[in-house]
């Protein structure tokens, strides 16, 4: 009997917390489409760069300058999407939820971007592994999202 009362306690004193980090889903709309507009001016230029050939650039250095640039991009990419669905889970409204899913097709860009990328650092006498571009994407991401997070 003590132990349901005190479970039955500490449920009452958990609820309003969780209740707190609950959003009206026109608030979490609302930090999530300021996330998905940054995600596409980046898909913008993104398709620039994939529309266009290698740039041409004058030494080695120039290009991983360039190269670091477009990654950072990306990473910038990966932490708006990251952080569009995180908004979106703070609220039970489905259709938020779904508008936050949609863009995620955008890692399909950015692989994409990669794979050029890899190709044109041949050209420099540059080439890059794949996997750890993704490892370092991965490692820096989560450091971007809270940089670019929206204050409470």
């Amino acid at each position: 009997m003590r132990s349901a009362l005190v479970l039955l306690l500490l449920a009452a004193l958990a609820a309003p917390a969780w209740a707190r980090d609950e959003r009206p889903p026109e608030e979490a709309r609302a930090r999530m489409e300021h996330h998905l507009k940054e995600v596409t001016r980046l898909a913008q230029h993104f398709d620039g760069v994939m529309s266009s050939d290698c740039p041409k650039l004058p030494s080695r250095r120039e290009w991983s300058a360039y190269f670091d640039g477009e990654i950072d991009q990306v990473v910038l990419l990966v932490a708006h999407l990251e952080q569009a669905w995180y908004e979106a889970t703070r609220t039970g409204d489905d259709d938020v939820r779904r508008t936050a899913k949609a863009p995620r097709k955008r890692m399909d860009q950015a692989r994409a971007l990669l794979d050029k990328l890899q190709g044109c650092a041949e050209g420099y006498g540059a080439p890059f592994s794949t996997m750890s571009v993704w490892r370092r994407i991965e490692r820096e991401v989560p450091q971007r999202q809270t940089e670019i997070a929206l204050p409470q």
